[in-house]
């Protein structure tokens, strides 16, 4: 059932059903159930081929193919996966792997600091803000989006393990990189958000509509705390190999 809105991208579908789903290709593609799931770019090819990793198929996508890995890690078996970019690419790809079996999802990645926080720190959003449009496809109209606790339980234990600070936070989740105005910026961060991202509003919906477990690890990359003088510092450089060992434990332990 269609609830209809004068604004079309809130209106919302109640059917789980569509004309195309994830799994229309039928393929002969069993992945395991836990998954990492990570904007970790070329680290995710290297971690791969270093630890002998099988690749089980291919997402292949309109721009390129992404290879999909599984390897065991203590004792389990996990499937391993590079996320692109953008709401929509990322919700699409992690679509297609809960259709072919994975349940259980983290994901990993950078974020712009809206406040103070310096680079390279780890951190747990536990509510996103919808400010794209792929989320509104797979869940009703609301401003924020709940990130599944189950999943923020099992990186807050990660990031115990590894003895490093937890910090729980709200993200801003846009698709419009080039449209964060400093006037958005000032109203987001009174709205409680302390980061801002382009995938997780969108990740989380597509997860509560499938009924998978998904989760996410950021690290703080850019900043716009200061809207004057906006500084990309080294994009978080230094964290993604070790975002993506956090990741793998954090899916473990879920």
């Amino acid at each position: 059932m269609i609830l209809k809105n004068e604004i079309p991208i809130l209106e919302f579908d109640t059917d789980t059903s569509a004309v195309l789903m994830p799994t229309h290709e039928h393929l002969d593609l069993h992945l395991p159930k836990k998954a990492v799931f990570a904007f970790l770019g070329e680290h995710i090819d290297a971690y791969a081929k270093a630890h002998n990793a099988v690749q089980a198929g291919t997402f292949r996508s309109a721009t390129k193919d992404y290879p999909i890995y599984v390897m065991k890690y203590k004792g389990e078996e996990v499937c391993l996966c590079q996320a692109p970019a953008g709401s929509a690419p990322a919700a699409q790809l992690m679509d297609w792997l809960i259709g072919y079996g994975v349940e259980e999802i983290i994901s990993g990645g950078s974020c712009g600091a809206l406040t103070a926080f310096k680079e390279n720190v780890f951190l747990i959003p536990y509510k996103a803000l919808r400010d794209e449009g792929t989320s509104y496809h797979y869940r009703k109209p609301s401003r924020f989006v709940e990130i599944n606790p189950i999943a923020v339980k099992a990186i807050e234990k990660t990031i115990a393990e590894h003895k490093l600070q937890s910090h729980r936070v709200i993200t801003w989740t846009t698709d419009g990189f080039y449209r964060e105005t400093k006037e958005k910026v000032a109203y987001r961060k009174q709205e409680g958000c302390e980061v801002v991202e382009m995938e997780c509003a969108a990740l989380a919906a597509c997860a509560s509509l499938r009924n998978a477990v998904w989760g996410c690890l950021l690290f703080t990359a850019d900043t716009l705390a200061d809207a004057e003088n906006y500084d990309e510092r080294n994009w978080g450089e230094d964290s993604f190999a070790y975002a993506l060992v956090l990741c793998l434990d954090a899916v473990v332990n879920i």
